[in-house]
């Protein structure tokens, strides 16, 4: 690699410097340091929330809601219930998010609180199964509405499906290589894949993009509620009157209730991703918060009603039989202009997968900065300073899970770990509570709430293992998987030389490949206390200069 990388300073924190050479152009000069910028504001940390959770979530779960809930009533009550237990939550997140002002969210808390081995687990999971699973699903449920009105009658064959969904997933995963040398040009690209190119280049651009693909979400569940309104003012709502409403064509147990919750939940999920940016938030100790504030109770308040406007269309028999809800809702209602609804969920989902790839990414980054996943994960590049490894790496795992299992599967897996892994954080924020109690807290919640909280998640975790044992036990093995990793990977300080010298090499072919350095060390604090970054792994060596 031309030029060379400078020790880690003595507190522990990287500090590099790549030397500028003619071959990559000026380097960062004094001014201008190689690190994670401060650029999301409060507008755009709510379209991350807000994106986020309106991914494709909406769009497919009302029918795996409905299906196991048995009326329209209770699936909308169950929608409603969502809601309330994600503020609970999101309450408990800003509280910790503003006590532990670091990046990585769960991980971030769970590994403060509970040491290294806990914090791994939930890394391990999270890297290998929960957010390339949600990846998938929102790529799956894309390449569904793109192919729907090519396959009016019928469900779209799986293999067009997955064909489509790998060319989204490969379109997207925020890169910017092979990186050469030399001064950066534009190419002209098309939209896939200028919007990769935006993710690799600028956090300030990709933010602009997540602003304007939320924004677009928005209105198109904006006109799915506002064409409900209209029918249920013309008198069309006969599936919302109570006699209809809670009429049951089945009897649902307590289990088939926690399997529904646990799929509306799916379309919940993403509410907790600002906190894994933090250290990228403009004042995170006034804008988390704010932002959290702001954006569940939308959410929910979207959500409820483009399920109301769903019912004044269609039977729960159509909705039952539908593939794609809201293409199906365009058909019945707008007629010429249904083409409008399709286009409309590739867009939201298109930006979904934008949302997620933007905030896992920095889960690997903060990851590999505590020493739990590879070094390379924790560099960024030279000069557009985004996470380009991370990147990669969550691209390769989705496209290792989109092989694997059908979409309502794979939902029940991610929403199963995801509140394993919640509770485990709000449970976390009681211990905290108890050891550090000086702790300074911007943000103090009552404790009902975190208590009320793990409630609910008891009584859902322990009715969905009763109802789905192998997806429960499966979810729980993939977790247990990482204690043996963590012992030889992270636990296992003393490995062979050979094995120093493999990695290194790896580091030093990955940082050649992708043009990516450590990040340095921020010398400015913030108003209430710097955000620390952590040290990197003990066993990492510089690179020689070449």
């Amino acid at each position: 690699m031309t030029g060379h990388i400078q020790q880690p300073s003595g507190r522990g924190n990287p500090g590099p410097a790549p030397s500028p050479s003619p071959g990559p152009g000026p380097g960062p000069g004094a001014s201008e340091r190689v690190a994670l910028k401060k650029e999301i504001g409060l507008v755009s940390a709510c379209t991350i929330i807000v994106g986020n959770i309106i991914g494709s979530g909406i769009f497919i779960s009302p029918k795996g809601v409905l299906e196991h809930s048995g009326s329209v009533g209770l699936a909308l009550f169950v929608w409603v219930l969502g809601g309330g237990v994600t503020a609970l939550g999101s309450l408990c997140y800003a509280e910790l998010g503003v006590a532990i002002p670091k990046s990585g969210g769960d991980y971030a808390y769970v590994t403060e609180i509970f040491g290294g081995l806990a914090g791994f687990l939930l890394l391990w999971s999270a890297v290998l199964i929960m957010y390339p699973t949600s990846l998938a699903v929102i790529s799956m449920t894309f390449s569904n509405y793109v192919l729907q009105p090519v396959f009016p009658n019928c469900i779209p064959p799986t293999a067009a499906s997955r064909v489509l969904s790998m060319a989204c997933l490969r379109l997207l995963p925020g890169l910017d290589l092979p990186v050469v040398h030399t001064e950066p040009q534009v190419p002209p690209l098309p939209s896939p894949v200028l919007l990769t190119w935006v993710n690799g280049s600028s956090v300030r651009w990709a933010t602009r993009i997540q602003d304007i693909f939320t924004g677009g979400k928005l209105l198109a569940l904006s006109l799915i509620i506002g064409v409900g309104f209209v029918q249920i003012f013309q008198g069309h709502f006969e599936e919302l009157r109570p006699s209809n409403a809670f009429t049951f064509w089945m009897t649902p147990s307590v289990g088939h209730l926690a399997l529904a919750f646990l799929q509306g939940s799916f379309a919940f999920s993403g509410w907790n991703f600002l906190n894994y940016v933090t250290e990228e938030l403009v004042d995170p100790r006034k804008n988390l918060p704010r932002a959290i504030f702001i954006s569940i109770p939308l959410v929910t308040f979207v959500y409820t009603f483009t399920n109301v406007a769903y019912f004044t269309a269609m039977s729960p028999q159509e909705l039952l039989s539908s593939n794609a809800v809201a293409v199906t809702f365009g058909e019945k209602l707008l007629g010429y202009f249904s083409w409008v609804m399709p286009v409309s969920v590739a867009l939201s989902t298109f930006g979904g997968i934008n949302g997620y790839l933007f905030t896992s990414s920095r889960l690997c980054f903060s990851g590999a900065r505590e020493g739990h996943l590879p070094s390379l994960l924790a560099m960024i590049h030279v000069r557009h300073c985004t996470p380009i490894p991370a990147l990669l790496v969550c691209c390769g795992a989705t496209a290792v899970i989109m092989l694997v299992g059908d979409t309502y599967t794979l939902i029940n897996y991610v929403s199963f770990i995801n509140y394993l892994c919640y509770g485990v954080t709000i449970l976390g924020l009681l211990i905290l509570r108890w050891r550090r109690p000086a702790l300074h807290r911007p943000i103090k919640v009552n404790l009902l709430v975190p208590v009320a909280y793990l409630v609910f998640w008891a009584f859902l975790l322990v009715f969905s293992f009763i109802s789905e044992p192998m997806v429960c036990g499966v979810g729980i093995i993939i977790i247990l998987t990482g204690v043996p990793i963590f012992f030889l990977g992270v636990f296992w300080r003393r490995k062979p030389k050979c094995i120093h010298r493999l990695t290194e090499s790896m580091t030093r072919w990955g940082q050649e490949l992708c043009f990516v350095v450590y990040p340095q060390g921020s010398p400015e604090e913030e108003e209430n206390g710097p955000c620390q970054p952590f040290p990197l792994p003990a066993t990492d060596k510089p690179l020689k200069t070449q």
